[in-house]
């Protein structure tokens, strides 16, 4: 699917609830494909998100242009779930929630040379919700930006949940004023569900983040925010310099129930030991 029209939406009467009677629905939707290519378009203002693949083999996605305001609810740009060996270049993505949301069964995904802002980030995620178990492995999102988003390179599960989320690295990331440029949420948006043990959580593990250069928009410029068990283990964080988009004001890292190591990386993280041998 290549071509360089647009595709609209007109998603804007239903964020504001004009719409009520039935459910949000997606613009565009791939499902069960395989060598999918999607090239070339211009998608605008989707009543939920811009694009959608799921169940999938084998797709690639580029020269995409996705734009909406960035208080339009839900409008993920790309969302993924189920899928292994997708690959997503060169786009720039502007909307209201996740620029790129890699859902469960996300599995071996190349995210270069993309432009988020403003957005939620790029993220990993949600995973584990209502006790289900989950899966990501193996994903790489590499020479990117974002420029005045909620979030930028985002990992985050539910409480209750199981799975693994695994062998991830964010390289190479331009930060202009983004808020949360580095954020692991174990405790995202807790559910308030008596039949799920909360004391279990969606194993997060393997995750580098290397050459982070820019501004944050938030004092708190990464937060590493564990349950106790299994916590975090082997974060990797080597050759950041994150300061603050505010002249002269000081940042900072938050750090809970996470291993690994951290080298030349600013503002230090507390629960990371600072590891010389970190191969740069």
């Amino acid at each position: 699917m290549d071509g360089s029209g647009e595709i609209d939406g007109q998603g804007s009467s239903w964020w504001n609830g004009e719409q009520t009677k039935c459910q949000r629905p997606i613009a565009v939707q791939f499902n069960k494909c395989n060598n999918l290519q999607l090239s070339g378009l211009t998608h605008l203002n989707p009543p939920n998100a811009h694009i959608q693949i799921f169940g999938t083999r084998s797709a690639y996605l580029t020269n995409l242009h996705i734009n909406a305001p960035k208080d339009s609810p839900n409008t993920d740009g790309i969302k993924i779930g189920g899928s292994t060996h997708v690959q997503i270049h060169d786009s720039v993505i502007a909307t209201g929630d996740d620029c790129i949301a890699l859902l469960n069964g996300s599995n071996y995904i190349n995210i270069t040379n993309i432009a988020c802002g403003p957005g939620h980030g790029i993220s990993v995620g949600s995973l584990g919700g209502h006790g289900g178990y989950s899966v990501v492995e193996g994903v790489r999102v590499y020479n990117c930006s974002f420029n005045g988003t909620m979030n930028g390179a985002r990992i985050k599960t539910f409480q209750g949940g199981q799975g693994y989320a695994r062998k991830i690295h964010f390289d190479k990331i331009t930060l202009i004023a983004a808020q949360n440029p580095i954020i692991i949420d174990q405790n995202y948006n807790v559910l308030d569900d008596s039949n799920i043990n909360q004391e279990t959580s969606v194993e997060v593990s393997d995750v580098t983040y290397s050459g982070f250069e820019g501004t944050s928009a938030d004092e708190k410029a990464i937060t590493i925010a564990c349950s106790a068990s299994p916590g975090c283990l082997n974060i990797t964080m080597y050759g950041n310099n994150i300061t603050s988009s505010v002249p002269g004001k000081d940042i900072y890292a938050s750090c809970n129930n996470a291993k690994g190591t951290s080298k030349d990386t600013m503002p230090m993280v507390p629960c990371l030991s600072n590891n010389s041998n970190v191969q740069l």
